[in-house]
């Protein structure tokens, strides 16, 4: 049996394939320390959590109802800083890519109603992600390319 806190590398392409567009960053809470002045949490370093919000641009995203909305835990003394946004037809836009980008494979239960009976379970595979680092995706492409 594999431990809960395994974490596989995948590149950045195949977790986005079609990009991923910035939301948002916001400190990870600590919820063991919520009364307290500073209850962020860490990771088993000492380093602060970020939690980047992104918008997976690839269209499988959405399949069978889903958020295409992921969130990436980044772990840094200070907050991560997102990439300049470019503007597209008047509107104002931040692609991003992560480096050393992990995944972590967890069942996700919150669909799982087990008090019924019929037992109706619809627990699913799901993926916790983990970066470095935050960056344009030209910057990713030639740091890929050296």
């Amino acid at each position: 049996m594999l431990p809960n806190s395994v974490r596989y590398p995948v590149p950045f392409e195949y977790a986005f394939p079609a990009g991923a567009l910035f939301l948002g960053v916001d400190k990870q809470t600590d919820f063991d320390k919520l009364r307290e002045d500073d209850n962020q949490a860490r990771d088993e370093h000492g380093v602060r959590l970020w939690v980047v919000t992104v918008i997976d641009q690839d269209p499988e995203a959405t399949k069978f109802g889903r958020s295409p909305q992921v969130k990436v835990k980044i772990a840094a003394a200070h907050q991560p800083v997102p990439p300049a946004p470019i503007q597209v037809a008047g509107m104002s836009i931040t692609p991003v890519a992560f480096t050393d980008l992990m995944v972590t494979p967890y069942t996700d239960t919150s669909g799982c109603k087990g008090d019924r009976q019929p037992h109706r379970c619809r627990a699913r595979l799901a993926w916790s992600y983990r970066a470095s680092g935050i960056v344009a995706p030209a910057e990713f492409a030639a740091a890929a390319a050296a």
